[in-house]
């Protein structure tokens, strides 16, 4: 089945010469072509260029006259699958408790494990699905979903197995996170040790035993996991050939960013508290930082240190942390415009940060984060936009009007 999408009037983030990431001055860098063509044939992009060079066929065309076309936009950290919202607390927080308090009286993440633990795995997938077609409407194309609203064996268990169902039924490219180093459950505290025992010797077996899980994953920061855990943690997880990931420095400068960086992590995320230190840890690795605007915008914290990053010749992306505790939103196009207006990028270098970056972070940067023969189909079609700068300046509308994933319409 070959598709031509045609009349495109600007065609966005082409590679010519596909990288794995862009980092530093590279992050502003972005070609187009106006006035273009794209081929697609069994889920794969085989072609593109401007209009006036094809002289080929199809099965199937698309007119996008007067519209633009962009790669699938890449959301590598989002908590999807829960079971309840969680907008008490936020009331809380408004009325001035930190977060750090509610978690210590058992709200936040432990409020989370508790619905879980009531709900049934296919109440779970229900609703998963459909916050999934949500984010698709909004234009992500990939995914990755965490467990750790879990706590248990059994639950996390039961987060992991829903993940995995929801890969198979979904268009979306989804990646799985274990995550059961998320919390400290109350009948830990004090001892939490016993719980990072029963992290590595009990979870990640049975994780790895159904092969549920691409990504291990620890909260390293301060009133969580400490360096010592989280190197325990990832240690094991690597044995399982689960590839490391950290939440680090949201609440403190934890360390995380460095054991990150020394256990090979994919990404770390997060990094409102950010150092020099920090910075020249990460440079010449191969870890990627990812900052998560909307939990910095909810929570009211310190936004990280990007402009710096980037300055330095760092990479950056940028995820949604989509969550019912500390960031309520699956937009990416929301993260796009966030990108630009809080952390000073420009708009080439948020679309960077939100796709080939995120990809990267996802492990998914070969087939996925912009567009480029060979690489698979995860595009959309926007409605009639002035530029590309549209789609960060204007942040309170859906710009996206169709969408292709793996080269179909959904």
């Amino acid at each position: 089945m070959r598709t031509l999408i045609k009349n495109i009037k600007e065609l966005v983030q082409v590679e010519r010469q596909p990288k794995l990431r862009a980092q530093g001055k590279e992050m502003a860098q972005m070609e187009t072509v106006k006035e273009a063509y794209l081929l697609v044939e069994d889920g794969i992009i085989r072609a593109f260029g401007p209009m006036s060079e094809w002289n080929g066929t199809a099965d199937h065309e698309v007119n996008a006259t007067g519209r633009m076309v962009f790669p699938s936009f890449c959301d590598s950290h989002t908590h999807l699958v829960y079971a309840n919202s969680r907008e008490l607390e936020f009331v809380d927080k408004i009325r001035g408790l930190s977060y750090e308090e509610i978690a210590k009286r058992g709200g936040g993440i432990l409020n989370s494990a508790k619905a879980t633990a009531a709900a049934s795995e296919d109440e779970l997938y229900d609703i998963a699905q459909q916050r999934l077609e949500e984010v698709m409407r909004l234009g992500t194309g990939a995914i990755e979903i965490k467990s750790g609203y879990g706590l248990t064996t059994e639950s996390e268990l039961k987060l992991l197995r829903v993940i995995r169902r929801l890969k198979e039924n979904s268009p979306l490219t989804i990646k799985s996170n274990f995550l059961g180093a998320h919390g400290i459950p109350m009948e830990y505290r004090g001892h939490q040790e016993d719980y990072v025992d029963l992290v590595i010797n009990e979870m990640i077996p049975k994780v790895a035993d159904e092969g549920l899980a691409n990504f291990i994953d620890v909260f390293c920061d301060q009133g969580f996991f400490t360096v010592e855990d989280t190197a325990r943690i990832l240690e094991a997880g690597i044995k399982y050939g689960m590839k490391p990931k950290i939440h680090a420095n949201e609440m403190a400068v934890s360390g995380g960013v460095q054991v990150g960086v020394k256990y090979g992590a994919i990404s770390v995320d997060h990094l409102e508290q950010m150092g020099d230190t920090e910075i020249e840890c990460l440079k010449g690795s191969e870890t990627m930082p990812t900052i998560l605007p909307g939990c910095a915008f909810f929570l009211n914290l310190p936004l990280s240190p990007a402009r710096k990053m980037i300055d330095a010749g760092l990479p950056v992306a940028m995820a949604s942390d989509y969550n019912p505790g500390t960031a309520p939103s699956n937009n990416m196009q929301l993260i796009l415009s966030m990108a630009c207006i809080r952390y000073r990028l420009t708009p080439e270098e948020a679309f960077n940060a939100t796709t080939l970056n995120t990809a990267y972070a996802m492990g998914v940067s070969r087939e996925l984060g912009s567009i480029a023969v060979g690489k698979k189909a995860n595009f959309y079609i926007t409605k009639p936009i002035p530029s590309y700068a549209y789609m960060p300046y204007s942040f309170g509308e859906n710009k996206v009007e169709r969408i292709f994933l793996n080269g179909v319409e959904v």
